[in-house]
C-alpha cells in the first residue's frame, strides 16, 4: 500500500493551533511538533467506523489499547512491558506537572539537560522547585549529551532527573552506554527518572536505534517513569492519549493516587485511534520514515549553505534545531518571523540564539522555508 504524503492540506481552518498563530500573515507556520500529514488510513477507517455508531458514552477500562500498546513496544522496542505497568492518560503535559507537584517535596530539586523540552523547566519553575541544568555542548556536527552532574555540584535535595530521550530539540538518539551512565548516576544519588520517550518512533538515521531507558536493567526500570504516546508518530495529538510507564508498585500507586480526580480518563476516540494505530500502523510509520529523512536531508544541505546558520542533522524526530547567533541578531526567532518564518524560540528550550524548525510538512513548504531562510541569513550577514 502507498501512502500520499505530498497531498497539500488546507489546514488554516482546521482549529489547528499550528496554523492559527499566524492566520492572516505570510508566515511559515513550522513551530510546534504537528506535522501537516494526514495520519495512518488505518486511524482514520477505525474512528469512521466509531462515528458511525453515534454513541459516545462513558468507556471502559482501555484494556485494547494498553494491548496494542504493549504489543508495538514489544515489536518496535524489544521492551517486554507487563500490562501492570501501564497506566493511560489523557497526555503527556499532565504526567510531568504530577510528578513534579505531587511526587517531589516543594524542598526537592530536579536535574534535566540543558537544552530540553521547554515544560521541564516551565512546570518547575511555576511551582518554584529548584531545578540544576546539565550542560549540553555542541562539537562540529556532533552532540556531547551529558552523563552526570558533577558531584561538587549536586547538593543532595535532588529527587528526578527529567530526560528527552530521543533528545528534544537536538533529534538526539542517545547511545546504551550514555544511558547506562545516566542510569548510574542516577543510582549513586538515589534519584527517580522521567523519561519522556514519545518520539521514539521517529528514529531517521541508519544503524541508530531507540533504547527504551527503563529497558536498560532492573535498578533503570525501578526507577523510572517512561512517557509514550502515537501522539508524535501518527499525528493525533489532539485526541489525547498517551502512557505513563511505571514499573515500581509504590511508585506507580502514588501516581495513580495523584491523578485520581484531576484527570478525566482518555477519551474513546483517543482509546480507538492508538489502537488502530499500534496494532496497524507498522507500514504508514515506515513509509513517514522514509519521507521524513528526505526533507531533513534537503534542509541539512540547505542549512549548510547558508552563512550564519548552522545545524546538527538530527538523527531523530521531525524537529531541527538551527543555531542562528552567527546572524548576530538579538532575537533570531523575531528575525524570522519578520521574513515569514514562524520557528519556535530558542529560549525556552534553554538557548536564545537558537530557534527550532519542523520539517514535517508539504515539500514545496519546505523549499519555500529554505528560500526565506536563505534570505533572512543574508539580510542580516549583508
Amino acid at each position: 500500500m502507498t501512502f500520499n504524503f505530498r497531498e497539500r492540506i488546507d489546514r488554516v481552518h482546521s482549529d489547528s493551533v499550528k496554523w492559527a498563530k499566524y492566520a492572516g500573515k505570510d508566515i511559515l507556520p513550522l513551530w510546534i511538533a504537528d506535522s501537516d500529514y494526514r495520519t495512518a488510513p488505518c486511524v482514520i477507517e477505525a474512528l469512521q467506523q466509531r462515528v458511525a455508531h453515534g454513541i459516545f458514552g462513558y468507556p471502559v477500562a482501555p484494556e485494547k489499547v494498553a494491548e496494542a500498546c504493549m504489543a508495538w513496544l514489544a515489536r518496535h522496542h524489544q521492551w517486554q512491558v507487563p500490562r501492570e505497568w501501564l497506566v493511560v492518560l489523557p497526555g503527556t503535559q499532565c504526567a510531568i506537572e504530577i510528578i513534579l507537584r505531587y511526587l517531589s517535596r516543594p524542598d526537592q530539586a530536579s536535574i534535566t539537560t540543558s537544552l530540553h523540552y521547554p515544560p521541564f523547566s516551565q512546570f518547575a519553575h511555576r511551582l518554584q522547585r529548584r531545578q540544576s541544568l546539565m550542560p549540553v555542548r555542541q562539537s562540529g556536527q556532533h552532540w556531547q549529551m551529558p552523563v552526570s552532574v558533577p558531584e561538587t555540584e549536586m547538593r543532595g535535595d535532588e529527587k528526578w532527573l527529567f530526560l528527552c530521550n530521543p533528545h528534544n530539540p537536538g533529534g538526539y538518539v542517545y547511545e546504551r552506554e550514555e544511558l547506562l551512565q545516566l542510569q548510574a548516576f542516577a543510582r549513586r544519588h538515589d534519584l527517580l527518572v522521567c523519561s519522556d520517550e514519545v518520539h521514539a518512533d521517529l528514529v531517521l538515521t541508519a544503524g541508530k536505534k531507540h533504547q527504551p531507558f527503563a529497558a536498560l536493567n532492573e535498578d533503570a526500570a525501578q526507577r523510572t517513569i517512561t512517557l509514550f504516546s502515537p501522539a508524535k508518530t501518527f499525528n493525533i495529538a489532539g485526541l489525547g492519549l498517551s502512557v505513563a510507564i511505571i514499573a515500581d508498585p509504590h511508585l506507580r500507586g502514588r501516581f495513580l493516587q495523584a491523578t485520581e480526580g484531576l484527570l478525566a480518563p482518555p477519551a474513546i476516540t483517543g482509546m480507538i485511534a492508538a489502537e488502530a494505530a499500534w496494532e496497524h500502523g507498522d507500514d504508514w510509520l515506515q513509509a513517514q520514515q522514509e519521507f521524513l529523512r528526505i526533507n531533513r536531508d534537503q534542509l541539512a544541505d540547505a542549512v549548510g549553505k547558508i552563512p550564519g546558520i548552522n545545524m546538527i542533522t538530527p538523527q531523530a524526530t521531525s524537529l531541527a534545531w538551527i543555531d542562528a547567533r552567527g546572524l548576530a541578531v538579538d532575537s533570531p526567532a523575531l528575525w524570522f518571523e519578520q521574513h515569514g518564518l514562524g520557528f519556535s524560540a530558542g529560549g525556552p528550550f534553554g538557548d536564545p540564539q537558537c530557534v527550532r524548525m519542523n520539517y514535517a510538512c508539504h515539500p514545496q513548504t519546505l523549499a519555500q522555508a529554505i528560500g526565506r531562510l536563505a534570505l533572512a541569513a543574508q539580510a542580516a550577514t549583508g
